[in-house]
């Protein structure tokens, strides 16, 4: 299925999924998510990163334009978009990461490193913190 496999945070799956923000994601960002859209590539999307969605959602502070449970659905509808769920190994590697402020990023970074696989975010000093390569 895919020969690339990375860790998507909040914003760049936001950015991905709706298409007015492409130009929002950095080059490499921009290139893997393609290659995800062609099962060239796969991306693992933390099981917190959709809490925070949903949360941004009912907040208001986002417009998914549908519904969230029919955004979810629209997301994983490619079989190279992953959900990964929150594990014992990803919260015990993010107790190693306190250099994230943030538990949200530092569980998401964790999440990139549990599975050694590159993250996409524009903040690089997560993926500093974290030691992951950073995709953007």
């Amino acid at each position: 299925m895919a020969s690339m496999i990375a860790v998507t945070d909040t914003h760049s799956l936001l950015w991905y999924a709706n298409l007015r923000s492409h130009k929002k994601l950095g080059r490499e960002a921009l290139l893997h998510f393609q290659r995800v859209d062609r099962r060239e590539a796969a991306v693992y999307v933390p099981a917190l990163v959709l809490a925070e969605v949903g949360e941004l959602a009912h907040l208001g502070r986002i417009d998914l334009g549908l519904p969230f449970s029919d955004w979810m659905d629209g997301v994983f509808s490619n079989a190279c978009i992953l959900s990964q769920p929150l594990t014992h190994a990803i919260v015990r590697t993010a107790h190693n990461l306190f250099a994230i402020p943030e538990r949200g990023d530092r569980l998401i970074a964790a999440t990139a490193v549990a599975l050694d696989v590159p993250l996409i975010t524009r903040d690089p000093e997560i993926a500093a913190c974290a030691n992951v390569t950073l995709l953007w």
